[in-house]
């Protein structure tokens, strides 16, 4: 059985959200459904999307557990965003946190270094 997986992200303004996730996500959009949402591919079966729905926009809270956390991170500072917080819990376990420009909160979690 194929499990699909959508996490939504409900956003103010398209084109400056649109121009955020390239910069977090290293790429433009896999596919846009609509002149609303922009969709991510992560990897297979699973994605990412923004739409405009300016009533729900900020509170958004995902978190993507990657294997190459290390080099993911300094990726995305390398095209010039950087975690509003940082936390290694008790296990080791590390994640990073990015609020997109509506205060959305995009997490990415890796196993201790």
């Amino acid at each position: 059985m194929t499990v699909d997986l959508f996490v939504g992200v409900p956003v103010r303004d398209y084109a400056v959200a649109v121009a955020w996730y390239e910069r977090l996500l290293g790429a433009p959009p896999s596919f846009l459904p609509n002149d609303v949402e922009a969709v991510w591919e992560l990897a297979e079966h699973r994605y990412i999307y923004i739409e405009v729905r300016p009533e729900h926009a900020g509170h958004a809270m995902s978190t993507v557990f990657a294997s190459d956390f290390d080099t993911r991170i300094a990726g995305i500072a390398g095209r010039g965003l950087k975690p509003a917080e940082v936390e290694t819990y008790d296990n080791g376990v590390r994640k990073a946190i990015f609020r997109d420009p509506d205060g959305n909160e995009i997490g990415f979690g890796g196993a201790p270094a």
